[in-house]
């Protein structure tokens, strides 16, 4: 059976076949309760894209993500080792992928699949291991930052302070003066040495002696990321908001710096015809996205996120934003996509912000693609800018296990 490649354009198409590519699900053909399954559909992982994976709460988001992050880790060696995924746990359920999904072995079985659990690497906040032994979420390691290695200006977006005010001003010139690997109590001394300023000052001592608590403070490190074949989780379900787009900020600014460095070594190598030893590509999976990088105002992960939006492609990240509400994203950010896969959205507002970004190959109004899809979990519509082409799917079944399921009473 012919598959629908989606990601990629002609060209790469007659060069590469089914070369890159992972199983997502199939084309539902017919609306309704009455379509039906027909031609599997590919994504294509050759290339960088920016992905917004949307719907309203419960049409499967995060269990479409999970599905990407699965196929990345089910490729041949070859095509994985030159790829790597980080995940952003915003609701801790991805650990449950390290388990196969044994509660679906009929469905999986419809599929011609088998449950599997994955080698996913789970690292928590160092300072939470007791929460996280205690209700049993299997991790792997724990993971940390150093306040020296946290700027200024990450500290302004983490309390959200105006730089020009002056509690920012304050900061600003208390964490400028000091040089090396100092810790949060030296950040504090600092500002108690300064000169008046005295209420000023005990708001953010209170502040600082406050971010002691967050928990990510230690001397474990940020995980290497940009490993072969890596499949990084890092489970941030239990910090603030603004500490998780801190994290993110950090982890990510590390990422487009390596990958940038190592793509003019790739470009040098192939002028060259020589070897070098590849780092690989990354995937960035966000969920609930619009909280990193919101339509009105910013976080400590805005500017770094927008830059890979615009500029990730030359160094080969990959964003997939995951978002209930595409309505409440930054609108460079659903400008840039380059596919869009929207599971049901019923709110007129969100619904809008898709509108604004339909393409010219679009026969119809988007709402007309929504509401033929069939009322299942995993129905989505798929919005391809590579291939200008608009199409109904049914994701496929996960084969790890999925953590994200509503609570039940009974």
């Amino acid at each position: 059976m012919v598959e629908i490649v989606i990601g990629r354009n002609d060209d790469d198409t007659k060069q590469y076949g089914k070369t890159g590519t992972i199983f997502i699900g199939r084309h539902l053909v017919g609306t309704g309760e009455e379509a039906h399954l027909t031609t599997p559909v590919m994504l294509d992982v050759l290339r960088p894209h920016i992905i917004a994976l949307t719907g309203k709460r419960g049409e499967g988001k995060s269990f479409s993500m999970g599905i990407l992050v699965e196929e990345l880790l089910n490729l041949p060696l070859e095509n994985k080792k030159n790829l790597c995924s980080l995940i952003i746990d915003t609701q801790g359920i991805f650990w449950t992928m390290k388990s196969a999904n044994e509660k679906e072995i009929s469905e999986l079985n419809y599929w011609s699949m088998k449950p599997i659990g994955f080698d996913v690497k789970v690292y928590i906040p160092h300072g939470m291991e007791d929460i996280y032994e205690k209700s049993g979420v299997d991790y792997d390691a724990t993971f940390s930052v150093k306040p020296s290695e946290i700027s200024s200006s990450d500290w302004l977006d983490v309390f959200e302070l105006n730089p020009n005010d002056m509690l920012g001003i304050l900061l600003q010139k208390a964490v400028g003066r000091l040089k090396g690997d100092y810790s949060i109590d030296d950040v504090i001394h600092s500002i108690k040495n300064q000169e008046g300023f005295e209420t000023e000052k005990l708001s953010l001592e209170s502040m600082l002696d406050a971010a002691k608590t967050w928990g990510i403070f230690g001397d474990s490190a940020m995980p290497n990321i940009l490993e072969p074949g890596k499949a990084t989780v890092l489970d941030v379900s239990l910090t603030p908001s603004n500490v998780r787009s801190l994290l993110l900020a950090m982890a990510a600014r590390k990422i487009f710096h390596e990958r940038t460095k190592a793509r003019r070594q790739e470009e040098l190598a192939e002028i060259e015809m020589a070897k070098i030893v590849r780092i690989p590509m990354c995937w960035i999976f966000l969920d609930e996205a619009h909280n990193f990088i919101p339509d009105t105002g910013r976080t400590a992960a805005t500017d770094i996120i927008l830059k890979i939006v615009k500029e990730g492609r030359q160094p080969g990240i990959t964003l997939v934003l995951a978002t209930q509400r595409p309505e409440k994203l930054h609108p460079d950010a659903l400008a840039q996509t380059d596919m869009i896969i929207s599971h049901r959205l019923t709110a007129k507002n969100d619904i809008d912000a898709l509108k604004m970004i339909m393409q010219t190959y679009m026969e119809y109004d988007i709402v007309k693609y929504i509401n033929e899809l069939p009322r299942q979990r995993g129905s989505a519509i798929i919005l391809d800018d590579n291939s200008e082409r608009v199409y109904k799917i049914k994701m496929r079944p996960r084969q790890s296990w999925h953590a994200g399921e509503s609570a039940v009473a009974v």
